[in-house]
């Protein structure tokens, strides 16, 4: 069995690219084929507009990584869906940082 060398949080684009090299060099494991296969289904974005939508969102001071990682993942329509995704820090934002992270993804899909 691999020792884990290091943690990095990816957004579902980047995760689906990650397996889909993998795939090329070795057999996937079960749960790497599963969530491959439901990441080819599912994921909206590619790499490059997962990127893009992380930078702009890297600008809102107050969003940790894993904020910004839930946001490109979920990409919340409405201040509802917003609201789910980032549950405790949502009240935390200015209405104007609410406004342009639903822009951002709105803008960026």
């Amino acid at each position: 069995m691999d020792d884990i060398l290091t943690e990095k949080i990816v957004t579902n684009a980047e995760a689906k690219e990650i397996l889909k090299e993998r795939e090329k060099e070795i057999e996937l494991g079960y749960d790497q084929k599963n969530s491959y296969d439901y990441l080819k289904k599912y994921s909206e974005l590619t790499k490059k507009k997962a990127e893009k939508i992380r930078e702009e969102l890297e600008k809102i001071s107050k969003l940790r990584e894993r904020e910004i990682i839930s946001i490109v993942n979920v990409l919340p329509e409405d201040r509802d869906d917003l609201r789910l995704v980032l549950e405790k820090t949502y009240t935390n934002l200015e209405d104007d940082e609410k406004k342009l992270i639903l822009e951002t993804v709105k803008n960026n899909k």
